[in-house]
């Protein structure tokens, strides 16, 4: 019993040696920044064209609500896979154009962030009390006005908390970017493992929990962050 406990001791922490081989460390941390980078761009741009697309969502035209609301489906229920794929590999040769992984990869979360994004932005957009309106049209504010000073504070208000949750979820769904060539943090460690198969058969013990502690501390800080802005918020 006291040898199997040595034994497993032993491996775990030969498996956790192969971290500090060579340049591994800082090879996982450069896949982690592209990951993290991937994930920001994508982010960016969502809360932009999120938005915009939140706003066309209020609008009372029927059919620009009826092409708001499948776009929206559309993306919820298309696995980010798949979408990845069609747009690395689809793409690429019905257009003939070179797309890298990189910028599939953006496109993809963009596409499926704008569509997440702007869901919030109007639920956030209709939330605002009607009273807000008249109260705003009571002291002579245009709608222009209204709608800056009125509508928009109070949607940001409600909209930062939420829009944390998006982010995450982005940067731990950008781990299927390794299926599209990306040389990022879940790729980096697959090529760890590969490279001490033979001599170190347990370093997938250590890696992968490498791995899962830099998405866990990625995505804490920013619930920490989501948190401290709900607090201060409150006050």
């Amino acid at each position: 019993m006291v040898s199997s406990d040595v034994n497993f001791v032993e491996a775990v922490s030969r498996a956790f040696n192969v971290l500090t081989m060579g340049t591994n460390t800082l090879r996982l941390l450069g896949g982690l920044w592209t990951t993290v980078w991937i994930a920001l761009v994508s982010v960016a741009f969502s809360i932009v064209l999120g938005f915009a697309f939140g706003m066309l969502m209020t609008l009372k035209n029927r059919g620009v609500k009826i092409a708001c609301r499948i776009y929206l489906e559309f993306m919820r229920i298309m696995p980010q896979m798949v979408l990845l794929f069609v747009a690395y590999y689809g793409l690429t040769r019905m257009f003939s154009i070179s797309l890298s992984g990189e910028a599939a990869s953006i496109l993809v979360f963009t596409l499926w962030g704008t569509a997440e994004m702007g869901d919030l932005v109007r639920g956030a957009l209709e939330s605002v009390p009607k009273h807000q309106y008249e109260s705003g049209r009571a002291i002579g504010l245009t709608e222009r006005q209204i709608f800056f000073y009125i509508v928009i504070p109070q949607t940001l208000r409600s909209l930062i908390p939420l829009s944390m949750n998006l982010i995450t979820r982005m940067i731990k769904t950008t781990s299927l970017v390794v299926f599209v060539g990306v040389i990022e943090v879940v790729k980096i460690g697959q090529q760890i493992i590969e490279a001490n198969r033979l001599t170190v058969p347990t370093a997938s013990i250590a890696v992968y929990f490498v791995i899962f502690m830099m998405y866990f501390f990625v995505c804490w800080i920013l619930s920490l962050a989501a948190k401290i802005i709900e607090k201060r918020q409150k006050r």
